[in-house]
């Protein structure tokens, strides 16, 4: 029989994590990777740590809780092999197909969620990217343009794949507020576990030229993919390398006709341990819980947005329906008291 002290003692790799919440500077690998060793029975320990460094660290800012909502602007034909993706030409997935949306359905998608009060909208296109500005992208810059002219105070955003100097650019010109471009997994993992049709390397440039350009970038990944709880850790450092300003974190929703169908869903203990070392790992960042949150995780949603999260995407996804704005904001509104913002 286990001793009842040692059964309710605090693991020594979360004390040796305290020091986040002491001094606010990133954790350090070799701690997290501890951590991402840990039994079920101590991760409710780790996760009041996030939450304790996400309310000291990361609470300051307008909103409280990050919300955003996107449009699926350009949907499938895309020549990319991503393993995940229903939209690869690759994959057999049934997914609707279509060309750039016209200005007034965009306008339409973003006046929904801004009545709703959400002030984060972006703009997402399958495909590879824009190396250099066409008739399409230019059609995108003037959407940007109607979005911010019709709705003062939105925030837009964009995710295009990846980008040449010219449009981003143009990007910076037309004041995208955030762009989002994912690294997915762990460096090393990319080739085998998210696509080898175009390297990593190339979103790894998108992201340090718009730094240049000063535009925050989006940056994050999916769990669920294949990848050990070890490569999860070693994804979150290269994510401190890239100083991203948004790590959106999304769990894999299994879609029929890609090589992931039917994939399982990591425990709940293991994703719970990626969202908080996430967090001490990036003590000031924005971390949004995006897609799989309500489909995938469902009862455990809220454990996991108090693993150290301040952000969510809400009101669907690219392929795969979300929840409902209302629904979400009442669930936003009680999280608060949670936050440090009752």
């Amino acid at each position: 029989m286990r001793n009842h002290t040692t059964a309710i003692a605090i693991n020594a790799s979360i004390k040796n994590a305290y020091r986040v919440l002491e001094n606010g500077e990133p954790l350090p690998y070799g701690i997290a990777a501890e951590l991402a060793a840990l039994p079920g029975e101590d991760v409710p320990d780790l996760l009041s740590l996030a939450n304790k460094v996400r309310n000291r660290y990361a609470s300051d800012f307008e909103e409280g809780i990050h919300s955003c909502s996107i449009v699926n602007a350009k949907s499938g034909t895309c020549a990319e092999n991503c393993r995940f993706c229903a939209q690869s030409l690759h994959n057999s997935a049934d997914v609707e197909q279509y060309s750039l949306l016209d200005p007034e359905s965009v306008l339409k998608s973003a006046g929904n969620i801004y009545r709703a009060g959400i002030m984060h909208f972006g703009i997402v296109t399958s495909g590879y990217g824009y190396r250099k500005t066409n008739p399409e992208f230019l059609n995108i810059i003037d959407i940007i343009d109607l979005l911010q002219e019709e709705y003062p105070g939105l925030r837009v955003c964009a995710s295009l794949g990846v980008l040449g100097e010219e449009p981003v650019r143009m990007l910076a010109e037309h004041d995208v507020a955030h762009y989002n471009i994912n690294i997915q997994v762990a460096p090393g993992r990319y080739g085998d576990l998210i696509a080898d049709s175009h390297p990593l390397n190339d979103r790894i440039d998108t992201i340090r030229l718009l730094g240049t350009y000063g535009i925050p970038v989006c940056c994050g990944g999916i769990v669920g993919v294949g990848e050990t709880m070890r490569e999860r850790v070693d994804f979150i450092y290269a994510l401190q390398a890239l100083d991203v300003a948004v790590i959106p974190l999304n769990v894999l929703t299994p879609i029929d006709g890609t090589p992931l169908e039917g994939a399982a869903t990591p425990a709940v203990t293991d994703i719970a341990k990626t969202f908080a070392i996430c967090r001490l790992a990036h003590p000031h960042r924005i971390i949004k819980f995006a897609a799989g949150r309500e489909t995938v995780m469902k009862d455990f949603q809220g454990l996991l947005m108090l693993a150290g999260a301040n952000g969510l995407l809400t009101g669907g996804y690219l392929t795969t329906r979300g929840r409902d704005i209302p629904d979400d904001q009442a669930f936003m509104d009680q999280l608060k008291h949670f936050y440090g913002r009752p």
